[in-house]
């Protein structure tokens, strides 16, 4: 509004209408009407501290609050009623508020007049809060500064966090004891909030963190694929506060405060020895800070959540949530990669190459370019040997994972008795059976490189000849045998080139004719 006794002390002052127009912000046609009109009727400065500018006002320009007392007035509380909806503005509620004027035959105020009076009608009922935050819109949550200690049997102190969640608009509050800040305990901090709050907001604000933004700068926004998968998971929207600017989430920031104050600060002289005793006093607490009773109106968190913003929630999901960590890995030669106790395999053609790990409790997935490579069960304990599934192996490691005296004995019987015999003393010549699976090994490269045949007739012949077969004197009789069997077969390709020839009974016969003769 202009300040009309302004206007006329400065007139009184002396001060010309361009230098009036400047320093109110006025035109100086609204100075000109106000000089002429109060020289006219006689107003003059001083005047009595009891007359105000609305007053001063109806008295320079009486057309226009005539004009106005025509107008039809905004419902403000049916305003700010409708404001708390999902998609519902000002400018549409102008919009309808003129068209219900023109429908009745009313004049209705232009739009920056619809707005002012609103806000001034917001302002004296102490409801700019609720203009700024729609129920089950938003969550913002953060980590509290302070910390509460948690002692051992020895009377060492170690350190808990504390993870804090609000609901803007009834200023609903949720805290949780953490004995660390990762990725893991980041998430389901998240769901237990959703629990307690009975719902899902449509958008949720974080702090940069790294646990949960990658990246956030001018430009994009990048976020963890852990947090990202949560949010999908609960149908929300992830906006980050812009990098150092509290106010993007300063309730959380408010709430942050009271936790430390009304919670942390409170328990300051307890001592507790475990993380659940400790929540088990914070829980207290918290349900003790949401119904403090508000300084500026009326009720606490609580009866702002359950009356104004509990049926504005989102359902939560119908099954439980399950945090997932991702995390990128470049497959080492042994194809194992590793969860932070226990090793699994990958299969071994992706040596070299980078993939993603997922880690839930239950499960190890490991995706390479999109697609899902490899599947185990997560072991909650650390074990000595890695989690191998032989498919990801390759046909040598397989091959000697497969190597023990049962199986050696019976490929043995499928070649031959004599190659039985070889093998049995093989495995009995030692002080264990292990001592002869290197000469087991060679007989089975021997059968594959000269076939089963050779090497059962090679095992013969050295059993002949010796008590104490080796698979030196075995090598050197299967390639006699070779060479022999190549011999044969390169004569016999030979004489089936040449068709049919006389042998020796051919010619005897011819000579036994000639003596009779």
């Amino acid at each position: 509004m202009i300040d009309y006794r302004e206007i006329l002390r400065r007139l009184s002052l002396g001060y010309t209408q361009q230098q009036i127009a400047s320093s109110l912000h006025c035109s100086r046609n609204t100075v000109r009407d106000v000089r002429n009109t109060s020289d006219r009727i006689g107003i003059k400065w001083p005047l009595d501290d009891s007359v105000t500018n609305e007053e001063l006002e109806a008295i320079f320009h009486p057309k226009k609050n005539a004009t106005d007392t025509l107008r039809k007035e905004p419902d403000c509380e049916y305003i700010h009623r409708e404001l708390a909806k999902k998609g519902v503005n000002l400018s549409l509620l102008w919009s309808e508020y003129c068209s219900e004027c023109y429908t009745n035959g009313e004049t209705p105020y232009m739009y920056t007049m619809f707005c002012r009076k609103y806000r001034q009608w917001a302002k004296l009922t102490k409801a700019t809060m609720r203009i700024q935050h729609k129920p089950g819109e938003v969550m913002q949550v953060d980590w509290a500064g302070n910390t509460i200690p948690i002692y051992d049997v020895a009377g060492n102190e170690d350190k808990a966090y504390v993870f804090v969640a609000v609901l803007p608009c009834s200023c609903y509050a949720y805290a949780e004891v953490c004995a660390d800040m990762l990725s893991e305990t980041w998430l389901m901090c998240h769901a237990h909030a959703y629990s307690y709050f009975g719902g899902v907001t449509r958008l949720l604000i974080p702090d940069n963190l790294k646990t949960g933004v990658v990246r956030n700068t001018r430009y994009e926004t990048i976020l963890n694929r852990s947090y990202e998968e949560l949010a999908t998971y609960y149908g929300t929207a992830i906006v980050p506060a812009r990098v150092e600017h509290p106010k993007d989430k300063s309730l959380a920031e408010g709430t942050v405060r009271f936790v430390s104050t009304w919670i942390i600060a409170a328990l300051r002289n307890r001592k507790f020895f475990t993380i659940e005793e400790a929540q088990s006093a914070v829980q207290e607490k918290l349900e003790e800070l949401n119904r403090i009773p508000f300084k500026k109106r009326e009720g606490n968190r609580y009866d702002a959540y359950c009356n104004e913003e509990h049926s504005f929630m989102k359902p939560l999901p119908l099954t439980p949530y399950e945090p997932a960590v991702w995390s990128t890995a470049t497959v080492p030669l042994d194809y194992l990669i590793s969860d932070g106790k226990n090793k699994y395999s990958v299969p071994f053609d992706l040596i070299g190459e980078s993939v993603d790990i997922r880690l839930t409790r239950q499960l190890v997935e490991v995706f390479f370019k999109g697609g899902r490579v490899a599947l185990h069960h997560r072991e909650p304990y650390r074990k000595r040997d890695a989690i191998v599934v032989p498919e990801h192996m390759p046909e040598q490691h397989r091959k000697y994972l497969s190597y023990n005296a049962d199986n050696f004995t019976e490929w043995a019987k499928t070649v031959g008795s004599n190659t039985a015999s070889v093998v049995s003393y093989f495995l009995e010549s030692g002080r264990e059976p292990e001592q002869g699976y290197k000469a087991c090994v060679s007989l089975m490269n021997l059968a594959r490189k000269h076939n089963a045949q050779n090497l059962e007739r090679a095992c013969e012949q050295v059993l002949k000849y010796a008590s104490t077969p080796s698979i030196r004197t075995i090598t050197a009789a299967i390639r006699a045998l070779s060479k022999i069997t190549a011999d044969e077969t390169h004569i016999n390709e030979n004489s089936d080139r040449h068709g049919i020839t006389r042998g020796a009974a051919y010619f005897s016969r011819g000579k036994e004719v000639s003596i009779n003769e």
